[in-house]
């Protein structure tokens, strides 16, 4: 088992060693949209970001998620035969989808608030959910394949030029928020200019009747899951929006967007997990890896959490000439990172909890979990933003993921049962909830010192010790796998 869960974690750094440089880069706009574009603006950006998003999950229709499968397990011998009767029928369905789209984009406009002298930036957008349809498969392909420097090096590219094309637009050429959309319609083209070996490496000109019917069969089911799933992550905005302003809707957007960090660790987890989880399903030790990897990884994320909620308040308003992390219109938002983040928590503890569903092909339940986590939100943001405006949003976005979780594992354990170490896992939320209790008890009487922060973040740290969530033995199994390529020398 050691070895496995040192793949696991050697893909998993490698993904993140990407995801991480990638996503960071990206984040990086953030400070440089809320030091330059008022809320409002943002808000408009926020909106049209909310529609691509959501309109992606169309534009694959669970196709990803049955590729992925099938590239990845013994189920098909040709799988050149797989990745030519998925990606094909991505292309046509894609071209389509993208000429409603811009027939539709009066009705659309009026839906997502976009104002009259921004309308045209719905055709920019719509080409970038083609070539990001288009890219999404060659993609999987090189996870599948584990190629991830290469993978790694396309994200990357793909940010910077993104980032590069912004300075450039916004700062030299003095564009406004069109220059956001017209920067990632260049860079997708770029990416997808990029992929285009591997796809031609892959791709035969034949769409196999038996494989498609598959391929459907199974990836049917996750389109209204996946859609479900996307509204969880971004229908808070148009409701948010609906219910107060585009003004306020800037403000919520850029304080959720500092949940990055914990986003950057299940995200990197994910990308490892998929694969790994399916290709060692048939193992005699899988349900004990399963729990075992469970558990370092609600651990970890705990840290991440409690580290950044206590610190984010400095680091948001850590000034370098006059700017910050964040603009000084947007503090007011502030409060509602931590509660982002353990959203971001519970949306890790859901992609732990779906292997069962990828390895048992239990797909037909997807769309009721998902679907119960959407109806979850949207009821939530009605009921909670009127009273507590945009922390209501945020409330209702961790409810939604931890209705998701949570169904998830009662589901996963009826046909693929896991012994989790809930105990641990119970031990660790304990401390997690004494220490924010401590916090918000030190708070109350005013700014709390950076010198206090330090001492409640050590208490935990030496909680997980003195509780032995993190017994000496699996100190020295991490030490081996952080030092793997000293000992592998």
């Amino acid at each position: 088992m050691r070895e496995k869960i040192k793949q696991l974690t050697k893909d998993t750094a490698l993904y993140g060693i990407s995801t991480m440089v990638g996503r960071f880069l990206n984040f990086l706009l953030v400070p440089f949209y809320t030091n330059i574009f008022p809320p409002a603006d943002y808000g408009v950006v926020t909106n049209l970001y909310a529609l691509i998003a959501l309109l992606n999950i169309i534009f694959l229709y669970g196709l990803d998620s049955a590729y992925l499968k099938f590239a990845a397990s013994d189920d098909f011998e040709d799988k050149k035969k797989v990745f030519s009767s998925s990606f094909l029928t991505v292309l046509f369905t894609s071209l389509l989808f993208t000429g409603l789209l811009l027939a539709s984009g009066n009705f659309i406009n009026k839906i997502f608030a976009v104002p009259e002298r921004y309308e045209n930036l719905l055709t920019v957008t719509g080409f970038v959910l083609l070539f990001d349809a288009l890219s999404a498969l060659p993609f999987i392909y090189l996870r599948v394949a584990r190629r991830a420097a290469k993978f790694s090096a396309i994200k990357i590219t793909n940010i910077a030029l993104t980032i590069l094309l912004n300075i450039v637009l916004i700062l030299i050429l003095k564009k406004g928020i069109e220059a956001v959309f017209i920067s990632n319609l260049i860079a997708s083209i770029a990416t997808f200019l990029i992929l285009l070996p591997d796809i031609i490496s892959q791709l035969k000109i034949q769409i196999d009747k038996a494989v498609l019917k598959r391929l459907m069969k199974f990836g049917i089911p996750y389109l209204p899951g996946g859609i479900a799933a996307m509204f969880m992550q971004v229908i808070d905005r148009p409701i948010v929006q609906h219910l107060t302003d585009l003004t306020t809707l800037g403000i919520y957007q850029a304080n959720y967007k500092l949940g990055i960090f914990m986003m950057l660790f299940v995200s990197m987890f994910q990308y490892a997990w998929q694969p790994f989880s399916l290709q060692h399903a048939k193992d005699n030790e899988v349900k004990e890896l399963f729990s075992k990897v469970f558990t370092l990884f609600t651990v970890t994320g705990t840290l991440i959490l409690l580290f950044l909620s206590l610190f984010i308040t400095d680091i948001a308003k850590f000034s370098i000439h006059g700017k910050s992390l964040i603009g000084e219109a947007y503090w007011s938002g502030l409060p509602i990172v931590p509660i982002i983040l353990l959203a971001y928590l519970f949306n890790g503890f859901y992609f732990n909890f779906s292997a069962a569903i990828y390895i048992k092909e239990k797909s037909s339940s997807v769309p009721l979990l998902m679907g119960a986590g959407a109806i979850t939100n949207v009821a939530a943001n009605y009921l909670f933003i009127p009273i507590l405006n945009i922390t209501g949003a945020a409330l209702a976005t961790l409810l939604s993921y931890a209705v998701m979780a949570f169904g998830f594992y009662f589901v996963s354990q009826k046909s693929f049962p896991v012994k989790y170490e809930w105990r641990k896992i119970g031990k660790t939320f304990f401390l997690l909830i004494v220490i924010a209790v401590l916090f918000y008890s030190i708070q109350f009487f005013g700014v709390i010192e950076l010198f206090y922060k330090i001492i409640l973040l050590m208490l935990f740290i030496g909680g997980l010790f003195g509780l032995n969530i993190i017994p000496p033995k699996e100190i020295l199994i991490m030490k081996n796998i952080l030092l793997r390529k000293k000992n592998d020398g």
